[in-house]
Formats: structure tokens, C-alpha cells, sequence
């Protein structure tokens, strides 16, 4: 609930579109005279100010030095004078609180549907499916899908055997967490009490003298704590903890069952009317995930509220599909089926696992969802993993031999960090020559969560939504190409990565045409001009 070419921008090849039946081919951005090219030997900002980091994602490689899309520039100079279309993005996620303030006036609505009436108005099987669909009722806290296989029991297979070892290297790395974090907490819980304070500073500590040795010791401790996870650590601390926690009493307890408070069946797909339209669930801080992606996508610009969003003429349609815990497969392709069924034209998908069962009904809902001419875009995952390897898939995907795509409207993202440099691609980021397609902000993206907050989240699951946003825009000023077009244009226009990049938990070092199909960064001012020229044409 987590991307080959030359690194100088070069021609690209010929892409058979859908529609009309006739093969076009996609305008290099070298022949668009006023794009944006990298300098050679870019030197970064080593700091970036507060209000740089809040909306570093829209932030120009060339004049800000900082690796964004170039979405305020594209603003500026490309769409001030232009009115493009509303497009609906489906938000499938945690569920979004669609109270928000800098989120309410974005929410799309089913005009076809009356308000609370308890009647299937447009007769598409979801009674007041008003702003979305929540396909999880009630559940909120859910087994991974290794936890579910083993549960099941020992059928000899292959896909038994890995979910085995699989389980077995989480569960002991739980365990671990869990002594880890139960140590530091203790340890905070010594340093409170002395303090007589529940919230302390690093000043509290510099200042405090005991001739108590554990003291002296917990002090050390929790000044590197502090060093490493800034003030509002006691915050950080709890977020781990609860981590940790949940995987160890609901993602891998085997006697743990998620599914009984929705009362559906998860492996029959027939059954399609259950859940409920309550799109944020049952406790809107558990919609903190999916906020924060709507946020990114599509939070008002320029209302000097939280940050802004990349989209300034969407409609958020919030799908709740993805639980504390593995998504289901029936409901990923429910869900995909919804949005397109329903008018999206994007959609983001900020999940993902290492198994699927019935990765087949997503595989069908992802074709279903070309045939209608709809951008799918999914995060590439957060473990830090080659996912060209067979054992480190991460699905859903859009190949089934992990080397060809079967659909040509997916587009996987990995994430960057706010950096240009070797060590621009963020270390946890999921990275592939075959199976990531392009990378873009990942680290520190400031957007909403519930309750009319906002705050900085990263992972794979942010960069996707940024790059959601830019197709939104594509597809809202350019609204007759096609999703495959816009797939590539947004890969074919982004700025090259540098030469080298170092990938992975472990920093390896690769070529950057190595880490991705493109070996690029996605770039909103790019992909704008792209597809202004290929409209064109």
C-alpha cells in the first residue's frame, strides 16, 4: 500500500494508438523548439526552505534546481490563458474525507443519483453512490496476502512455498520491530517521568543532569531519536508503534479475520453489491492515506490552504478498496470497474502487494478499463526491490509473464527524492528496466489528511498521485488523445535522471536507463507542450 533509453533526450520510437485504427507516432520532444532540457552539471540546492519543501513537486529543474514537474512554470506559461475540461479521477484507496476543506468543492458527484433516498437511482448496483463507492463497509484492519494463503493451508504448491518463506521473514522482522519499538518506548517513558512532562524538547534533554546511569543512558538514546526524527518524535514514535502493532495482531495473525465485518465472500467475484457509500469508512483518520493522495492530485490551488494540487479542473471520485492490511483482488477490480463505469478518465492506484490470488479479475478489469480509454496509474512499491525479479512482483501489474504488458494504459511510478543527484531516486522506491515506467516526487509531499489537516507523507504512494495529477491535466486540455497516448507523451517528455543513480535499500549503484524503461523523471511543462504538438498533428 506502496521505471531505456539514452539519458539525453532522444528521438522515440512509433506507437500504435487506439482509435481510428491507424498507427501515429508520438513527436520527439526534441522537435518542440521552447521544452525544457537539463544543463549539464545541474548544481542542486543542498537546503531546501520551508516553502520549497512544501510544494517542491511543482518546483522547476532548471530554475528552482530542484527534480520537480514543472507544474508551476506549466501554469504560468503554458495554461494562463486556456480552459480545459473537467476530468474525473478515480481515487481508489483508504477512503477520502470528502469534508475536507481545501478537498469539498473537488469532490465529483453522481448527478444521477438522489441523495439519500435509498434507491439505486442510476440502477448501476450502489444505492446513493452519491461522491464513490466503499467497498469495504466497516473493515478497516485486514491479514496480508500471505497471512490469507497459509490460512488456507499447504496445498504443495510453488506459490504456498514463497508465501511460506515470505511469511516467516515478516513475521520475524515484526517481532523484531516490536522489541525495537516496546525498548524505545520504555526508554522515552523513563526520560517523561523525570521530566514530569509528557512532551519534551531537545533543549529538556541538553539540560537535564542525573548522576543515574539508565538515565544518562536513555538521554543518549533519545537525543539521537530526536536528531533523527525531529520534534515531533513522540508522534513519529506512535505512528511506529501502531506499525508494528497492527501487523503483528491483524496483518499476520493467522486467527484474524477482517473479512467477517463486511460479511463477503472475497473469492466469489459474481457477488457484487456489498459495502456501503460512506467513501471515508467508518473512522476518517483511517482515510489518512487516501486524503493525502486526493490532496496531491487535486487540493485547490493558489486558496492559500495546506498545499496545492497538480490538477486544477478535476472531479475526485473516492473508491474505498484498500484496507490496514493487502487489498482484496475482488475488490481492486471492482473498483477499477466502478471508476470506469462511472466517468473516470485517471485512475490512481497508490497499493499494492507481493501475492495475488485472483490477480486474473484484476488483469480483466485493467483491459476493460483500455477498452474504455482509461489511464491507470499505480505505485510501484516501497520495498526498495528490482521488481523485474520474479520473487519481488508487485501487484497489481500489467503483464503476466513480468516481461510483456498485456495493456498499454498502465503506467507504474517510482519515487524521487528532492535531490538531483546519484541518490535522486528515493531509497525505498521500487525500481525495474522492464517493469517501472518513469519516476517522479516521492519524499516529503505536503498534502491533505483528514479533519481538515495537512502533513508531509512519502513513499511510491505520493509519486504516483503527482503523476495522476499531470495525465489529469493532459487529458483536460487535450481531452481527444487517447490514455495510451497520454502514457507516453508523460513517459517519452520527462527529463533525464543523471547518468548514475543509486537504487535500492542497499544504494546500488546503476545506470539510470537501468532503473527504469525511461531512465527518466516525469515533467508536467514537458508533457503539456508534447501534447499540444500531437494534438496538433
Amino acid at each position: 500500500m506502496n521505471s531505456i533509453k539514452p539519458i539525453v533526450l532522444s528521438a522515440f520510437s512509433a506507437l500504435v494508438l487506439v482509435g481510428c485504427g491507424a498507427q501515429k507516432q508520438i513527436p520527439s520532444i526534441n522537435s518542440v523548439s521552447n521544452a525544457i532540457h537539463i544543463p549539464l552539471n545541474t548544481e542542486k540546492k543542498s537546503a531546501l526552505t520551508e516553502s520549497e519543501l512544501m510544494r517542491w513537486s511543482h518546483l522547476d529543474m532548471v530554475n528552482d534546481t530542484i527534480p520537480g514537474m514543472s507544474v508551476d512554470r506549466a501554469y504560468a506559461e503554458l495554461l494562463k490563458d486556456k480552459q480545459g475540461e473537467k476530468v474525473i479521477v478515480g481515487i481508489i484507496d483508504s477512503g477520502v474525507d470528502i469534508d475536507h476543506e481545501d478537498l469539498k468543492p473537488v469532490i465529483w458527484t453522481n448527478e444521477k443519483e438522489i441523495p439519500d433516498n435509498g434507491i439505486d437511482d442510476d440502477k448501476n448496483g450502489y444505492i446513493d453512490d452519491v461522491h464513490g463507492w466503499n467497498f469495504l463497509g466497516d473493515d478497516v484492519l485486514e491479514n496480508l496476502e500471505v497471512t490469507r494463503i497459509l490460512k488456507k493451508g499447504d496445498d504443495g504448491s510453488e506459490t504456498y512455498k514463497l508465501a511460506l518463506a515470505n511469511y516467516e521473514e515478516k513475521y520475524n522482522k515484526a517481532l523484531e520491530g516490536k522489541q525495537q519499538v516496546d525498548f524505545l518506548l520504555s526508554t522515552n517513558k523513563s526520560i517523561q517521568d523525570y521530566l514530569k512532562k509528557d512532551e519534551y524538547s531537545l533543549e529538556d534533554l541538553q539540560n537535564m543532569e542525573t548522576t543515574d546511569e539508565v538515565l544518562n543512558r536513555n538521554k543518549r538514546i533519545m537525543t539521537q531519536v530526536i536528531g533523527q526524527a525531529g520534534p515531533k518524535f513522540n508522534a513519529e514514535l506512535e505512528e511506529y508503534r501502531k506499525y508494528i502493532y497492527d501487523q503483528l495482531d491483524y496483518n499476520l495473525n493467522k486467527d484474524f479475520d477482517g473479512r467477517k465485518v463486511l460479511g463477503d465472500n472475497p473469492d466469489d467475484i459474481k457477488t457484487t453489491q456489498y459495502g456501503n457509500n460512506v467513501v471515508y469508512g467508518p473512522d476518517k483518520e483511517e482515510a489518512l492515506h487516501g486524503t493525502h493522495v486526493s490532496g496531491i492530485v487535486a487540493q485547490i490551488r493558489n486558496n492559500n490552504l495546506g498545499g496545492d494540487g497538480i490538477a486544477n479542473n478535476v472531479a475526485i471520485m473516492a473508491i474505498r478498496a484498500v484496507p490496514n492490511g493487502d487489498e482484496y483482488d475482488k475488490d481492486i477490480a471492482l473498483a477499477i470497474r466502478y471508476a470506469v463505469d462511472n466517468g473516470a478518465k485517471v485512475i490512481n492506484g497508490s497499493f499494492g502487494k507481493s501475492f495475488s490470488t485472483h490477480k486474473q479479475w484484476v488483469f480483466d478489469a485493467i483491459k476493460y478499463a483500455e477498452k474504455k480509454d482509461v489511464l491507470i496509474v499505480h505505485a510501484a512499491g516501497n520495498d526498495g526491490h528490482d521488481v523485474d525479479i520474479e520473487k519481488n512482483i508487485n501487484f497489481p501489474n500489467d503483464t503476466e509473464d513480468n516481461k510483456t504488458e498485456f495493456a498499454h494504459n498502465v503506467l507504474t511510478i517510482g519515487a524521487l527524492d528532492n535531490k538531483y543527484g546519484e541518490k535522486v531516486i528515493a531509497s525505498f522506491s521500487n525500481f525495474g528496466k522492464i517493469n517501472v515506467d518513469i519516476y517522479a516526487p516521492g519524499t516529503e509531499i505536503y498534502a491533505s489528511v483528514p479533519n481538515n489537516k495537512y502533513k508531509y507523507e512519502q513513499g511510491t504512494s505520493m509519486a504516483s498521485p503527482n503523476v495522476a495529477g499531470v495525465a489529469a491535466l493532459i487529458r483536460s486540455y487535450y481531452p481527444k488523445l487517447k490514455a495510451s497516448q497520454v502514457k507516453q507523451i508523460i513517459m517519452d517528455s520527462g527529463l533525464p535522471l543523471p547518468v548514475t543513480v543509486e537504487v535500492g535499500e542497499n544504494q546500488e549503484k546503476k545506470s539510470a536507463t537501468d532503473s527504469s524503461k525511461t531512465g527518466k523523471m516525469v515533467n508536467a511543462y514537458n508533457a503539456l507542450l508534447l501534447a499540444g504538438k500531437m494534438f496538433k498533428n
